[in-house]
C-alpha cells in the first residue's frame, strides 16, 4: 500500500512531527469505480464462501450474484473447465474484502443481491479476460455492457479458456440444431430476413425457415428496442452476434432476445 508524507520544511518542528505521524499512515486514494457500476451497496464485503453456482455468501448468510456474466457449467463443456472457473472465482473473492455495487432492481427472484464486485480487480472483468466466463446480460439489466464485452473480446481474440473449445466458442448460425436446446450460445451470422408480425419481430438467418436458425423479440420486449439504430426490423443484410438460451421451436433452434444488449452489430 502506498503512503504519503505531507511534512514541509516550513512547518514548525512540533507541528511537523504531529502531522507527519498522521499523514504517513494515510493510504493512497483507491482507483475510482466505473460509473456504470451503480452505487456502493457494501464497502467491505467479506466473503465466507463461494458456492458451486457462483454465489458469494457473506458471513450473515446473504448471497451475492455477479451480474452480467455466465460461468461455464460442468455438463456443457470440457472436463475441468467449470472447476477452473470456480477456483479462480474463489481466489478472487477471498483474496481481499470486496466493494460491491448495485443498480435497481437489486435482488433476483431468489433474493440474491445482483452486484458488480471489486477487490484486487474487477471480478467480472478478470474472469472474462481469462476466458472463464461469457457475458450474459439480463433483460432488465445492461450496466457495464461495453466494459464486459470488451473484456470478453480480449479472451476470445486470443482463444483463452473456454474460447478454445468449439462447443463454447462463437457459433455460426448455420451450425446450430435442435440438439443445442437448453444451452447458452453466442451466435454470429447474417440476417436474411427481418419481419414484424403483430408486434413480434423475427430475425431469420436462413432462407429455409423450417431448417434455419432464428431469433425472436416478443411484443412485450419490443418496446425496449425503440430508438435502436439500425432498427431491428431493418436488420436484413446485416451481420450480428447475439447470445442467449437456445430453444427448440418446431424442430429448429431459436433464441429469444429481450434486450438490445444481447445483440452486437458487426456490420
Amino acid at each position: 500500500m502506498a503512503f504519503t508524507l505531507c511534512q514541509t520544511p516550513a512547518m514548525r518542528p512540533l507541528h511537523a512531527l504531529i502531522l507527519a505521524g498522521i499523514c504517513i499512515a494515510a493510504p493512497a486514494t483507491a482507483a475510482p469505480l466505473p460509473k456504470c457500476a451503480g452505487s456502493v451497496e457494501i464497502a467491505q464485503a467479506r466473503i465466507a464462501r463461494v458456492e458451486k453456482n457462483g454465489a458469494l455468501i457473506l458471513s450473515d448468510g446473504r448471497a451475492l450474484m455477479l451480474e452480467g456474466i455466465r460461468l461455464p457449467l460442468a455438463d456443457r463443456g470440457p472436463p475441468g473447465l467449470a472447476d477452473d472457473a470456480l477456483s479462480a472465482l474463489r481466489a478472487l473473492a477471498l483474496a481481499a474484502p470486496l466493494t460491491v455495487t448495485t443498480v435497481p432492481p437489486k435482488e433476483d427472484r431468489y433474493d440474491r443481491v445482483r452486484v458488480q464486485a471489486f477487490g484486487d480487480s474487477w471480478l467480472q472483468v478478470e474472469l472474462l479476460r481469462r476466458g472463464l466466463a461469457r457475458v450474459e446480460l439480463s433483460a432488465d439489466r445492461s450496466e457495464c455492457a461495453a466494459e464486459l464485452y470488451a473484456a470478453e473480446m480480449q479472451a476470445r481474440s486470443s482463444g483463452a479458456g473456454l474460447w478454445a473449445f468449439p462447443a463454447l466458442a462463437v457459433r455460426r448460425a448455420g451450425t446450430l440444431t435442435a440438439a443445442d436446446e437448453g444451452s447458452f450460445q453466442v451466435v454470429e451470422g447474417k440476417v436474411v430476413d427481418a419481419a414484424d408480425h403483430d408486434g413480434r419481430v423475427f430475425l431469420d438467418f436462413s432462407s429455409d425457415y423450417r431448417r434455419g436458425f432464428s431469433a425472436t423479440i416478443a411484443p412485450e420486449d419490443h418496446k425496449a428496442f425503440r430508438g435502436v439504430k439500425p432498427p431491428v426490423e431493418a436488420l436484413a443484410g446485416h451481420t450480428v452476434r447475439l447470445r442467449g438460451m437456445v430453444e427448440d421451436y418446431g424442430g429448429r433452434p431459436e433464441i429469444a432476445i429481450a434486450s438490445p444488449a444481447q445483440i452486437e452489430y458487426i456490420n
